[in-house]
């Protein structure tokens, strides 16, 4: 699954990552009213997936996911030399889960729930890295 914003290469493109249409659908909506494009995925795999090679400017990405975690996805970014900033979510908190995150380059981690201006800081502050 995949939903893209208008066509507007003014605005970063944020891409989302979660399972959980009801959560993709409340971070569009937040990340677009701050300004964001976004583009929706509802799995690891589907982003990998995807095909309109447009330049994320960051990765809100959870770690639980029906298929692959978002931590192996990250991992998986990285080998392939990908250097977009992720910024991963979870609401199963645990210091592995943490330490996983900071090693495999996540550059913030959010407990869900958060607040938008949070997520909306985190955000800003990766993509003026």
């Amino acid at each position: 699954m995949q939903k893209t914003a208008r066509m507007d290469t003014a605005r970063p493109v944020i891409a989302i990552v979660d399972d959980d249409p009801g959560v993709l659908k409340g971070l569009k909506r937040l990340l677009e009213t701050c300004d964001f494009r976004t583009e929706l995925f509802d799995s690891g795999e589907a982003f990998l997936d995807r095909k309109d090679g447009s330049t994320v400017a960051c990765i809100v990405l959870d770690n639980h996911l029906g298929g692959m975690s978002g931590i192996e996805l990250k991992r998986r970014m990285t080998k392939a030399g990908g250097k977009t900033p992720v910024i991963l979510m979870t609401a199963l908190d645990s210091p592995t889960v943490r330490k996983e995150a900071s090693d495999a380059g996540c550059v913030d981690y959010l407990r869900k729930p958060f607040s938008g201006h949070v997520l909306v800081d985190s955000i800003r502050k990766a993509i003026s890295l």
